[in-house]
């Protein structure tokens, strides 16, 4: 083998040397890039903000709603009838509702400022007929200046009593049939609605 033979085999490896050296930085150019890829999108995953869900608060059904009132207006007003006012009302409220008061109304017997219950009737006497109904003898119910009895009375002669309306009269009468009667006018504490006020708002106006 002469020296030019040894010359060019040397070359020959010397290039296939480079060229596995160029193969293998490729190799770890592509590895390093997909490691850096691979990185990088865990960093992003990491750190990628937490899409919030904001709930708008509305206002429930109950809460939009108005609470009302019921109010049957008898008397003497100027528009007697049955009045859908605010929670809260009172009764100069509903007095203004019918219209005001009627000129021979007995002003003086009505409490303006007293607040009303849903489903009451209020009723505005006239002159002369507040002292009779509360002075007057007992007699048959509904009769001018007569106590209405617990016992006997029906749902309409209960509804002339101030602050009862329609459902408190109903209830009434069913707490009456279903107790055998009331045996004291205090019975009327057991009647759902009817409180220590209303009690002695009646008190003077019924008898058993």
């Amino acid at each position: 083998m002469t020296a030019g033979d040894v010359d060019g085999e040397g070359a020959t490896d010397a290039a296939s040397a480079r060229r596995r050296l160029g193969a293998g930085a490729v190799v770890v150019l592509v590895v390093a890039a997909l490691a850096v890829t691979v990185g990088i999108g865990i960093v992003r995953g990491a750190i990628a903000p937490v899409e919030q869900v904001v709930v708008e608060a509305t206002p429930s059904a109950a809460a939009e709603a108005t609470a009302e009132l019921y109010v049957h207006v008898s008397g003497a007003v100027r528009s007697p009838g049955l009045y859908v006012l605010v929670a809260g009302a009172r009764a100069v409220d509903a007095i203004a509702a019918a219209g005001g008061f009627a000129d021979d109304a007995d002003r003086g017997a009505v409490n303006l400022a007293r607040t009303l219950d849903d489903g009451e009737q209020l009723a505005v006497p006239r002159q002369g007929e507040a002292a009779a109904t509360v002075t007057g003898a007992a007699g048959p119910p509904g009769a001018a200046g007569a106590l209405v009895d617990l016992n006997t009375a029906d749902a309409a002669q209960l509804e002339t009593l101030p602050r009862i309306g329609p459902a408190l009269a109903e209830r009434i009468v069913s707490w009456r049939e279903d107790n055998g009667g009331f045996t004291s006018v205090e019975d009327l504490l057991a009647v759902p609605g009817i409180g220590d006020k209303m009690l002695e708002a009646l008190r003077d106006l019924v008898r058993v």
